[in-house]
Parts: structure tokens; C-alpha cells; sequence
């Protein structure tokens, strides 16, 4: 066979699923830029499913955590012959996979911004990154790789119809029509917002506009979804767990999302849906949701700490139920 004269790209991402919408941009001003080129995209298998949903992947390589998966991971990494590996994450492993991928350039962030320092000694090219936003920094990357980046962010997302009918199957078989989403989560309690305000925006959004409330958590935050459901009364929210594709064509009905900082919020967000997602120790400067959502966060810049804790912070405590129910107006069209 002739060998393929393709320009031949490695995206290296594993996650998580907020991480993932942030690098699509990047990944779709690469694609735009070489058309005609071969872009693959390595991924952890949990999180493939998200880039099943992207147009423009040549092919997704799943990871798994086991010693044979990794293993066979790398063997079909050796096996793509790349001109460069693009190391959007910045970490030891990352940065390991874009090194024995065999690419003859690798690319990725320098001691400075990279997540983990030590990863910039794995690339060929280390990169100082420009702008505020996480996604303006993957960017970064992919114009050191010659893409050429134009006013905007695109989000090649699309959920099948396929999708979309049985979402709305699942949510009629629970009474549920017109809905918005509530995304109580968030990873690390200190960027969270307490569930039973969550309930309190619920019921008012129920009694003013009959308007149902969905609740989407992860399994290990059951607890979210029974404080939330415990207090909503008279709403009853409805508590879905689903799969990555079945959470998207969710967000992509609901009438807006709401939520921290958090993977769901930023993927309603790229899928087009109105969000208002709330910010305390996180700053939105940097992380808030693209291409537009509307943002609450009372916290001045002093407070950005990225601080991991198990208790609510007063950041997020500041915010009212109020305040987010008079922005969850404005994304319905109904606000004064």
C-alpha cells in the first residue's frame, strides 16, 4: 500500500469531562486549519463516549487504567507514526503517552503553566501560553502546531436525534416535560452551592412557571440528589444518572442548566443550552462557561484560590437563592 502523505496529529487529553469541552476548541482550529490531515485523540475509555459526539476525530484511542491497557494503548499509539503529539493535560502521564507515542514533535505547556512542571522535559516544544481562559491556553498549543486560530470558539459537538427521542422517552415515562436542569455537583465541596437552595430554586421555578427541575449527579453523590428532592416542595425533581451521551441530548433539551463549576455546566454550555453557573473560589476569568452562559459569583479576585475543601465556602454561601433565581429568569425570558 502507498504510504498515506497525511499530516498525522496526536491530541492527548485523558480528562476529565469539563477539561474535554475546554480542549475542543483547540481540536476544531487544528481540524480547520488541515483539513486533509489525520487527528487522532487518546482518551481515558470513560470518557470516549463524549468524543464520539465530536465531528472531525479520525480516531478515538480509549485508555484504560491496567498495566495491559496501558500497554495496548502505546503499541496502538506506536502504530499511528505522528508527526507531532499535542499534550493538552500537562501531566507526568500525558506527557508520557505524547513521548512513547514515537511523534516525532511533541508539543505541550512549559515548566510555568504545565500541571505537573517535570512534564515539559517529555516535549520538543514547550509552550507560554497567552490569554485568560483555559481554553485561550490550549489554543496556545495548537497554533505552535501552525493552526491558525480566528475570533470565537467552536465546539464540534452534535447529539444524534437517535439521542434526543430517547432522552424524551425517559423523562415523559417520569411525567416530565418542559424542564431545566440542576447540576449540584461539583467535584470538591468548597466550589459547590448547598443543595436544599438548589430545592428552594426548584419550588419557586415549579410554583411560578410550572417548570420541573432534573437532577443530574454522579453515582457517589446520591446524597446531593436526596437533600435536593427532600426540600423542593411542591416541586419533585426528577433524579437522572445516565451515560455520557444520554447527559448530553438531557442538556441539549433543557430549557437552561444550572450549576458550579462543574463538567455538566460547561458542556450545556458548548452544546448551546442557556446555563447559569455559579462561581465562588474558581475564577469564571479562567474557567467559566464558553461560548456564553450567564455567570454569579461574588467573590472578589482575592479569593480565587482553587482550594479543595470539604465545606461549603462562604463564596458560595454569598450567593442567594435570589440572585440565582432572577438570572435562571433571564435565561427563560421571563425576567422583569
Amino acid at each position: 500500500m502507498p504510504e498515506d502523505p497525511r499530516q498525522r496529529f496526536l491530541i492527548v487529553r485523558l480528562g476529565a469531562l469539563g477539561d474535554l469541552v475546554h480542549t475542543l476548541p483547540a481540536f476544531a482550529a487544528l481540524r480547520a486549519s488541515f483539513p486533509n490531515a489525520r487527528i487522532d485523540w487518546v482518551v481515558e475509555r470513560k470518557w470516549s463516549p463524549l468524543l464520539e459526539l465530536t465531528t472531525g476525530i479520525d480516531e478515538i484511542i480509549p485508555l484504560d487504567r491496567t498495566f495491559t491497557g496501558v500497554v495496548s494503548c502505546i503499541q496502538r499509539l506506536r502504530r499511528g507514526h505522528y508527526d507531532l503529539a499535542l499534550d493538552f493535560q500537562g501531566l507526568y502521564k500525558s506527557a508520557s503517552l505524547a513521548l512513547l507515542s514515537g511523534a516525532r514533535r511533541t508539543i505541550g505547556f512549559g515548566a510555568k503553566t504545565a500541571r505537573e512542571s517535570g512534564a515539559a522535559l517529555f516535549y520538543t516544544d514547550r509552550v507560554t501560553p497567552s490569554g485568560p481562559h483555559v481554553t485561550d491556553r490550549n489554543i496556545s498549543i495548537a497554533e505552535r502546531a501552525g493552526a491558525k486560530h480566528g475570533e470565537g470558539f467552536c465546539f464540534p459537538l452534535g447529539v444524534p436525534e437517535a439521542e434526543m427521542c430517547r432522552v424524551r422517552e425517559l423523562l415523559a415515562a417520569k411525567s416530565v416535560g418542559e424542564y431545566f436542569v440542576v447540576s449540584p455537583g461539583g467535584g470538591w465541596k468548597s466550589k459547590c452551592w448547598p443543595p436544599e437552595r438548589y430545592a428552594l430554586l426548584s419550588s419557586e421555578l415549579w410554583k411560578r412557571y410550572r417548570l420541573a427541575a432534573v437532577i443530574n449527579v454522579a453515582p457517589k453523590e446520591a446524597d446531593l440528589a436526596d437533600a435536593l428532592t427532600r426540600a423542593a416542595a411542591p416541586a419533585q425533581p426528577v433524579v437522572v444518572q445516565t451515560s455520557i451521551k444520554e447527559l448530553a441530548a438531557i442538556l441539549k433539551g433543557a430549557r437552561f442548566v444550572v450549576g458550579a463549576d462543574s463538567g455538566p455546566v460547561h458542556l450545556a454550555a458548548a452544546l448551546g443550552t442557556p446555563v447559569v453557573a455559579l462561581f465562588g473560589p474558581t475564577d469564571p476569568a479562567r474557567n467559566g462557561p464558553l461560548p456564553a452562559g450567564i455567570v454569579l459569583r461574588n467573590a472578589s479576585a482575592d479569593v480565587t484560590t482553587y482550594k479543595r475543601g470539604d465545606v461549603y465556602s462562604s463564596a458560595m454561601l454569598s450567593l442567594s437563592v435570589e440572585q440565582v433565581l432572577e438570572a435562571a429568569e433571564r435565561q427563560l425570558g421571563v425576567a422583569a
